[in-house]
């Protein structure tokens, strides 16, 4: 997804950012930037339930903005770079087009 300009580009990409507006999926997107991590370890790292934290888990999930990857018993997260770089991607060219537009005041 390069651009947000179709429809469904642009659902994609709301469901991105609606997931990366919330404190608790912030955070864990930071714990696992460069490492991937077990819930496990997540729910020591961030004192939080699991139950919670595999809830917000599976919401960055369902944005694209993680990966999973079961390993026996236990489910591994990591970022998903590319789903980073679109969300980048689109709020730079948003940013290029504000700064070629005139003032409207």
């Amino acid at each position: 997804m390069a651009d947000a300009r179709t429809a469904a580009d642009a659902a994609a990409m709301a469901q991105r950012f609606k997931a990366l507006a919330e404190e608790k999926r912030l955070r864990l997107l930071d714990r696992l930037g460069g490492d991937e991590c077990c819930v496990c370890d997540l729910v020591d790292q961030l004192e939080q339930g699991q139950s919670l934290l595999s809830f917000h888990l599976k919401t960055l999930k369902e944005a694209g903005l993680v990966d999973a990857q079961r390993r026996g018993r236990w489910v591994f997260y990591c970022l998903r770079e590319e789903a980073l770089t679109e969300a980048r991607e689109f709020l730079e060219r948003l940013e290029k087009a504000a700064r070629r537009r005139s003032p409207c005041c």
